[in-house]
């Protein structure tokens, strides 16, 4: 009989991001990020200490992703890769994400891992949410039997203040096992402007772990919010060239 898989783990991770040009500048922290199974939310939401849909210490909203209604995240999903060419039986479908923190969430990346019914990874859906409240999906479908998710997509939301819209990105993700990385390269042009990468390593999804995590990183969701801010001062304050916010895509999904 097939091993159940547990329903949520912890990933301890690094985020690093180096500009290449005009301004340069590396700088990386610690995060943590929850990997989910999202038809178990009610399972992971029995662990001390964390809830869904309701207030906690650390808690997942189901209207923080995907349809941002509060809806159930299996049907945004389906629809989205039916809409997009992808017509396999789904199976199971899991989220990278980082949680609340005493109410207070902000992701700049999730990532939702799509696979069919024999458990072959179809897709990963990029998420990406800007500082303004804007959020776009990335979907970058799977080859058959390929040990990485890769992709080359336009870019079309504004992320930055300091980098511009005319670039693409180059995905290169190692889904999640006992570790996950995730690299992102952006381009102007043929020149590689900026590198951002997550690498993690899993541990299990307990009470303790979380009460770790919390202690070596207190308020890391907020912390997260402060350092997108004190990096775009400090690239202001080096000259980095200021672009406009423009309006979002009209479509969801790229």
């Amino acid at each position: 009989m097939k091993t159940l898989a547990p329903a949520a783990a912890v990933f301890p991770s690094t985020v690093m991001h180096s500009r290449r040009f005009p301004v340069t500048y590396r700088f990386s922290y610690r995060v943590f990020s929850l990997l989910v199974d999202i038809d178990r939310l009610d399972e992971v939401g029995r662990t001390p200490l964390f809830s869904i849909n309701r207030f906690n210490l650390f808690s997942l909203y189901q209207r923080d992703h995907g349809a941002r209604d509060g809806s159930a995240w299996r049907g945004w999903a389906e629809t989205l890769l039916r809409e997009n060419g992808i017509d396999a039986a789904i199976g199971n479908i899991q989220l990278l994400c980082f949680p609340r923190i005493l109410g207070y969430g902000f992701n700049p990346l999730s990532m939702w891992f799509c696979h069919d019914t024999a458990g072959n990874l179809l897709a990963a859906i990029c998420e990406v949410r800007n500082t303004f409240g804007e959020h776009h999906h990335y979907l970058l479908p799977v080859a058959a039997n390929a040990a990485i998710v890769t992709g080359s997509k336009q870019k079309v939301f504004h992320v930055s203040p300091f980098m511009g819209m005319d670039a693409r990105y180059e995905f290169f993700i190692h889904p999640p096992t006992e570790t996950v990385k995730i690299l992102i390269h952006e381009y102007e042009g043929d020149e590689l402007a900026l590198i951002a990468s997550q690498q993690g390593q899993r541990q299990p999804f307990t009470t303790a772990v979380l009460l770790r995590q919390f202690a070596l990183i207190p308020f890391m969701t907020l912390k997260v919010m402060l350092l997108i801010h004190w990096q775009a001062l400090k690239i202001w304050l080096k000259g980095g060239k200021f672009y406009r916010k423009p309006a979002p895509p009209t479509e969801t999904v790229t």
